[in-house]
């Protein structure tokens, strides 16, 4: 009999039972995969050589997590790259709007608008460390710094049009917000949808959107790495149906989707929790291919090729209209879109000479339309040529995505929706919302505070709970 065990080695897993671990208790993760990693995989989609990450890619939350920090990934072989612009945001001019490292750059490259947007995220910059002990766990507790997390909330509760609008006069620094608050895969004019854009310009000067050198399978392997020297256990190809069917443990830990526990814990949950989980709204889904290329992307705008991310969608306007048709279950003509071009900074991921892209793109969950038209509509758009520089590609629709990871259900990416109560309050209202009715399970997902990202925190909650109502 182990003290733990732990359902699904996806990031917040793999914390979860490192905190049990360094904690003395014994702790067993079975995964369904036959690779660990979860969110966090690499594999070779298109041609040999071109290294692809499944799902995620850049991790500004994963540099910025106090439990991914204490852990000191370095020594179990995490290496991460940070390139100079995070992100940039081209437009139809030929031109292209960046958010640099550096807060002095990004505000220079703003025009008249940088004064505003240094007014709007150096303060934020500066309270990083006290916003990560307030943000970075549920927010239905008495915050440990009132004053900046009031600062914080004053920007993040309005919806990100709103805030777009009435801080920046230019299209420019309103494209550039728009793109990182669509991050949110909400309407920009849903409330609180500009904390998404806020946190993430932030932690762009704070950490950077750093990527992990050899692929983002090298984050996982590094936790995995990790838990093994502190004595845990990890089967993977171990597909758990029901906690029935899993030897004896004081707790079971489950990185899983509220619908996925209510299906394998069963009757041990209350019907009252269980209606509850329920309720849970999944997100929008997303539509992905990679491209292996022959050489990097041909960008109009050739400062494009100074960022990790490119985001392409074109003005605030045209962003919030194809956010706004996704939540109505409508497929954009001109998808807002995400495009990773790894290689240019890591220069593992492709044969010499050659390029990978990253791109996806936001649909309605569960969507079937063939997105690939397009999305490479929308790459010849900002860059020229594009189509003439792809050897192969990979499509991943929402069912593939699903079939990936479980916990992607209809390609949702996000583990649920943010929307409403859920931003504030994941599963759902509930003091600790890693505790189930049943004293021995817990939910470790990121359907838990703090919600999507590579940051280990959900699990790292699900495990000091269970440590506290379990182990005493």
């Amino acid at each position: 009999m182990v003290d733990a065990i732990v359902v699904g080695a996806g990031p917040n897993g793999l914390a979860a039972a490192i905190e049990l671990a360094r904690s003395g208790r014994s702790v067993t993760v079975y995964e369904a995969n036959e690779t660990i990693g979860g969110g966090c995989r690499s594999a070779e989609l298109t041609l040999p050589g071109f290294v692809h990450d499944v799902c995620s890619a850049f991790h500004p939350m994963g540099a910025a997590s106090p439990f991914m920090r204490s852990l000191d990934l370095a020594r179990d072989g995490l290496a991460w790259i940070d390139p100079e612009a995070p992100l940039a945001h081209p437009l139809d001019d030929g031109t292209a709007v960046l958010l640099e490292r550096s807060l002095d750059r990004t505000v220079e490259g703003l025009g008249p608008d940088g004064r505003a947007y240094r007014g709007l995220i150096a303060p934020l910059v500066a309270d990083w460390d006290k916003l990560a002990e307030d943000s970075l766990r549920p927010l239905l507790r008495m915050p440990r710094h009132p004053l900046a997390m009031a600062r914080l909330g004053l920007a993040a509760v309005r919806p990100a049009r709103m805030l777009a609008r009435t801080t920046f006069r230019g299209e420019r620094a309103r494209a550039l917000f728009a793109g990182i608050a669509a991050h949110s895969f909400l309407p920009l004019d849903a409330p609180l949808t500009a904390s998404f854009g806020v946190v993430l310009a932030v932690l762009g000067h704070v950490v950077g959107w750093p990527l992990p050198r050899g692929g983002s399978q090298r984050i996982a392997d590094a936790l995995a790495s990790r838990l093994r020297s502190l004595g845990g256990a990890i089967e993977t190809a171990r597909r758990v149906r029901s906690l029935a069917e899993l030897p004896a443990a004081r707790a079971y830990l489950c990185d899983v989707t509220p619908a996925q526990l209510e299906r394998i814990a069963g009757d041990r949950l209350s019907s009252g929790y269980r209606a509850k989980l329920r309720g849970y709204r999944r997100g929008a889904g997303v539509f992905k291919v990679d491209y292996a290329l022959d050489g990097p992307i041909p960008w109009r705008a050739p400062e494009c090729l100074r960022a990790g991310t490119v985001h392409l969608g074109g003005t605030l306007d045209e962003i919030a209209a194809c956010e706004d048709a996704v939540a109505r279950r409508r497929i954009p003509a001109r998808p807002f879109m995400l495009v990773g071009q790894q290689s240019l900074f890591d220069p593992s991921r492709a044969p010499s000479g050659k390029q990978t892209a990253w791109v996806y793109c936001h649909v309605p969950n569960g969507a079937t339309v063939d997105m690939t038209e397009r999305m490479e509509a929308q790459l010849e758009r900002f860059a020229p040529g594009f189509r003439e520089r792809v050897l192969a590609r990979s499509v991943m629709p929402p069912a593939e995505i699903e079939r990936s990871n479980e916990n992607n259900a209809g390609g949702d990416i996000a583990g649920g929706s943010h929307g409403g109560l859920q931003y504030l309050a994941r599963p759902f209202v509930t003091w600790d919302p890693y505790a189930t009715s049943a004293r021995d399970v817990y939910l470790a997902s990121s359907a838990t505070p703090p919600g999507a990202g590579v940051h280990g925190l959900c699990g790292y909650h699900a495990a000091r709970s269970a440590l506290r109502r379990v182990f005493g």
